[in-house]
């Protein structure tokens, strides 16, 4: 930008986007300051450099401006955790799976989690079972995104709300 720039020609293109032809870098720098602008380059590995006469400080707001209004747009998924342990009861398991379809609706993924102590670790089928019967009976409103694994001492599967 301005005086940062080595090379002793470039091409300058005006604010408006019109080509002002190759000039000696200084003369470039002395148009810009005339019209109270920048010379920004912008293509560097061009032969000669392309150099456009610009208002850096207001370009580099209007970036940030668009950048925050791209974020403000973005979606942000969240993920909802559910425990349960190998022994829970049918009602609470129905509970768990009406805040399945509750958290489903309002667009947030699921993450169930059964935790082992002790000797419960020894029957993984157990929680493999209670995990297949939550997601049979949420299957109308998610999708298993990732099928039931171990994590340290607990089994995790994570279901999305269908499209």
């Amino acid at each position: 930008m301005n005086s940062e720039i080595r090379a002793p020609r470039v091409r300058v293109i005006d604010k408006t986007g019109e080509q002002l032809g190759i000039l000696p870098t200084r003369e470039a720098l002395a148009l810009a300051t005339e019209r109270e602008l920048d010379l920004v380059e912008v293509a560097p590995n061009a032969d000669p450099p392309v150099c456009r006469l610009m208002d850096y400080g207001k370009y580099l707001y209007e970036k940030q401006k668009r950048e925050r209004e791209s974020r403000k747009a973005q979606k942000q998924i969240e993920v909802k955790e559910l425990r349960l342990r190998p022994k829970t009861d049918d009602h609470d398991v129905d509970v768990v799976i009406s805040r399945i379809r509750k958290f489903a609706k309002e667009g947030a993924k699921v993450r169930v989690r059964i935790r082992f102590r002790g000797r419960e670790m020894q029957h993984p089928e157990v929680a493999r079972v209670l995990l297949e019967r939550v997601a049979n009976d949420t299957a109308d409103v998610v999708t298993v995104e990732s099928m039931p694994t171990f994590d340290g001492n607990s089994m995790v599967m994570i279901l999305a709300p269908q499209n």
